[in-house]
């Protein structure tokens, strides 16, 4: 009895450590996003901060995809192999397509249509669905009216506003400082004040010539213009020294980058439509398992599906929307939520199973 109780506390306490860590993982990225996503006036933001975002969504998706791995390796998996081993795909690809994707924009400072990290989100979401078909391909789904009601209305609404993302016009609006605030909506005050306070340095500046060339020559007006010229040919030096040096990239990440183009148009509605089928089939496998033993990690997986879909409509609103968008906003938090979502799920999965063959055989 003794030693039947302390296996069972310690699998109790080990999912009660996974599930903690998941939740402490979450907390600490959000408050990273909270204390560093709104950047200076005047300034974008750092580049330490975009790979800090990108450390937790990557750590939050490796987590998940070997969690969902064991349960694969596992025959004690009541939902079946098949089912986590998509999901354990989509969540390792969607880990690889982060660094990626933050390789090419952060560290290579490219703003590109298509990334070589398309090439792992776009397996993402086919594993995922492929996996989450397999959880009631081989079961029938008996939903109440009601049950079927909120599937068709999830699934009007999503495909609603997807349809409306998709279709809306290239009208730029202004960001909000919470949601992430673009580069030009915060240097334009920046650039307004010293406009105005130019012309009062100037005045004080410009008896110091005086003192030291006025022994020589006495017309003092020919010195004031003469600063005054050189200020204006030096600024615009300086920017056209700028210019070439920020423009300037490898020829084989231009060579990609101009491959790869073509396939926006595909991937744009790719992503929309996948986004959608993966809530909808998430809201239905959850409305399946409602009330069950089993609820409890699909509610899990049902959260991380929504998760996925906000960050996804949010950052193609922003880079379709919005003028001169940043990636790193608060509301992109969501991709880690959906990583540690599925983690969570996947542990509540693996524990569940374990306890029912465990009770199972106690009964034989």
């Amino acid at each position: 009895m003794s030693s039947s109780a302390s296996k069972s506390s310690s699998k109790t306490l080990s999912v009660q450590a996974i599930v903690f860590s998941e939740i402490l993982l979450a907390v600490l990225a959000l408050l990273f996003s909270l204390l560093f996503s709104v950047p200076d006036p005047g300034q974008s933001r750092p580049d330490w901060y975009s790979y800090g975002t990108s450390m937790f969504e990557a750590v939050a998706f490796f987590t998940a995809a070997m969690l969902c791995f064991r349960n694969w390796n596992s025959p004690q998996i009541v939902s079946g192999r098949r089912v986590w081993l998509g999901i354990g795909l989509g969540m390792l690809f969607y880990g690889i397509g982060t660094i990626l994707f933050t390789f090419w924009e952060t560290y290579l400072g490219r703003e590109a249509a298509v990334s070589p990290g398309d090439f792992f989100f776009v397996p993402t979401y086919i594993f995922l669905s492929w996996g989450m078909i397999m959880a009631f391909a081989d079961r029938r789904l008996n939903l109440d009216l009601w049950q079927w009601a909120i599937v068709g209305l999830i699934a009007a609404i999503s495909i609603a506003f997807a349809t409306w993302l998709t279709l809306a016009t290239n009208a730029k609006l202004p960001t909000q400082s919470l949601l992430g605030e673009p580069a030009i909506a915060q240097t334009a005050p920046a650039q307004t004040a010293p406009a105005q306070i130019a012309p009062a340095q100037i005045a004080p500046t410009k008896p110091a010539p005086r003192a030291t060339t006025a022994p020589a020559p006495k017309p003092s007006p020919v010195i004031n213009a003469t600063p005054a010229a050189p200020k204006p040919t030096a600024a615009p030096t300086e920017s056209k020294q700028e210019q070439p040096a920020e423009e300037s990239a490898p020829a084989w990440v231009v060579l990609i980058e101009t491959q790869l183009e073509p396939l926006k148009p595909f991937l744009d509605y790719f992503y929309v439509l996948a986004d959608v089928f993966i809530l909808i089939i998430a809201t239905t496998l959850l409305l399946a398992f409602w009330g069950g033993r089993f609820s409890q990690s699909w509610r899990m997986i049902a959260a991380a599906a929504f998760s996925l879909y906000i960050a996804d409509m949010w950052f193609k609103y922003a880079t379709t929307q919005l003028e001169n968008y940043q990636s790193g906003a608060l509301v992109e938090i969501f991709w880690t939520f959906s990583g540690v979502l599925f983690g969570i799920g996947a542990a509540l999965e693996f524990d569940l199973s374990r306890s029912r063959r465990s009770s199972s055989r106690r009964r034989a």
